[in-house]
């Protein structure tokens, strides 16, 4: 029996029942890696000595009658978190010999939860990019097409789970990171609330593993089954230890319903500022669809949601203006020259990035009181629906683009070009407020292609969409393995 697929729920069914060991199901992985991952390169640094000997011990625990959730999985790490004895680089070349020497938290609660790690997924240069490929690594192509990307910054992971390299992956997501590969690759992700998972050692080569409280940025979850989003989340959620884990506990509220005939949800399939094209459009809609035969209530408007274009705006500032403050830009006078050229009436999404490259500390603040505006509009339209149902992305994964120059690329929609970043809009209106969302599968498009949407939750009800993403895998169906 091939177990590679399997959910780990399956896997941990069938371990505890005595009908495969964690040396079986280790061995498989590394079988397959070695068979398929030439093409899709989606393991950049494997582990598999170390790997095998955590099987064993597994194997052993489980003999002495121990049980941990994880006991025995074999599961992969995004390479931009710290494992020690293995290399972080986040594909930059200067830091191509860093190895850290402990691991990051996260890895250390995969572990203590009976986790094999098999190795680290592949990542663009500084986890900067909408595809995954660096000069360290390489490309990781999407197992649908090789001609694709599998999507970014977590594509490594994306593609090892459609792949059937491990049953999980932990990854990371500031600008759609799990959500948009895992849409890219047909599997499932969360984007947890902001600050439900600890960071500590997600972190860049040249930075101390410091117990920061990140803005925007989340680590969480990549799986092939919505269960298993949430089993992986109940080991990831929780503070640092070394700073609000001295006295909190997180003890997350249940979902607000458990029948798909009690959620109110509201869909969106348009955005002033960009596109949807239509292949994710009717991903959309076919979910809507489910949610209406299964007896939810369902809108396509409500006053209560917040303005879309301010939301992208706020969004793309915060984004950009923290990533130059972390990743310094050389030639600041040339871009003073451009943003000073930029018209007063310019509000194009191209033009609030380029402004944002010289934001202040007050401009910051400016934007986060906003923000905090937005997140009470948030609160007042959860309290009349239960989730959001909208795009990721508005296209299928796209073909490999690596112009050395990210501003200046296009993405198609549909025949019409438009600003490569443009499409982080969808991402953008989770991530900015710092809501829960969880990326589903739903459908394929006319090219074969998976199509995902993501389901938004109120802040800190995670389990709400993690919930009402199972009741869609019953009712539409989820994970399909790639031809």
């Amino acid at each position: 029996m091939e177990w590679s697929l399997r959910t780990a729920e399956e896997l941990i069914a069938a371990l505890r029942a005595g009908a495969v060991t964690s040396v079986e199901l280790t061995e498989e992985a590394i079988a397959r890696i070695e068979r398929d991952d030439e093409v899709i390169n989606a393991i950049c640094v494997p582990d598999f000595d170390r790997a095998r000997a955590a099987a064993h011990r597994a194997d052993q625990a489980r003999a002495r009658g121990e049980d941990r959730p994880l006991l025995g999985v074999p599961v992969t790490v995004k390479e931009s978190y710290d494992i020690a004895g293995l290399p972080t680089t986040w594909g930059m070349p200067p830091h191509r010999d860093y190895v850290p020497a402990e691991d990051a938290v996260q890895v250390s609660r995969l572990k203590a939860a009976g986790a094999v790690v098999l190795g680290k997924t592949n990542v663009p240069l500084g986890l900067q990019d909408i595809q995954s490929f660096n000069d360290i690594y390489g490309t990781t192509t999407n197992p649908w097409d090789r001609g694709r990307t599998s999507g970014g910054s977590s594509g490594g992971s994306a593609a090892a789970l459609a792949s059937g390299f491990g049953a999980l992956s932990i990854a990371s997501d500031i600008a759609g990171s799990l959500r948009t590969p895992a849409h890219f690759c047909g599997v499932y992700a969360h984007k947890p609330t902001l600050g439900l998972a600890a960071t500590r050692g997600m972190v860049a080569p040249s930075e101390p593993a410091l117990p920061t409280e990140l803005d925007l940025a989340v680590v969480g979850p990549m799986a092939r089954s919505a269960r298993d989003l949430t089993l992986l989340l109940d080991i990831m959620a929780g503070p640092d230890p070394l700073t609000l884990g001295v006295a909190h506990q997180v003890a997350l509220p249940p979902a607000r319903h458990e029948r798909l005939g009690d959620f109110r949800v509201l869909v969106l399939d348009q955005h002033p500022l960009i596109p949807t094209g239509s292949a994710v459009r009717a991903g959309v809609n076919r979910v809507a669809a489910a949610l209406s035969d299964g007896g939810a209530r369902v809108e396509r408007h409500s006053a209560l949601l917040p303005d879309l274009t301010e939301a992208a705006t706020l969004y793309m500032q915060l984004l950009i203006s923290g990533s130059v403050a972390r990743f310094p830009m050389d030639s600041l006078e040339q871009l003073r020259i451009r943003v000073a050229g930029l018209s007063a009436d310019d509000e194009s999404l191209d033009a609030v990035r380029l402004r944002a490259l010289l934001f202040s500390h007050r401009d910051w603040m400016e934007a986060n009181n906003r923000r905090e505006h937005h997140r009470h509009g948030w609160r007042r339209l959860f309290a009349e629906f239960d989730a959001v149902v909208c795009p990721i992305t508005p296209t299928p994964a796209f073909p490999h683009d690596h112009s050395p120059n990210p501003m200046e690329r296009r993405i198609d929609i549909d025949g019409a070009e438009h600003p490569y970043f443009d499409q982080l809009v969808w991402a953008g209106l989770a991530t900015m407020p710092g809501l829960p969302a969880t990326a589903v599968p739903a459908g394929r498009s006319p090219e074969g292609l998976p199509v995902g949407v993501q389901l938004i939750g109120p802040m800190f009800e995670d389990r709400t969409p993690l919930r009402l993403a199972e009741l869609l895998e019953q009712k539409i169906g989820g994970f399909q393995a790639p031809a």
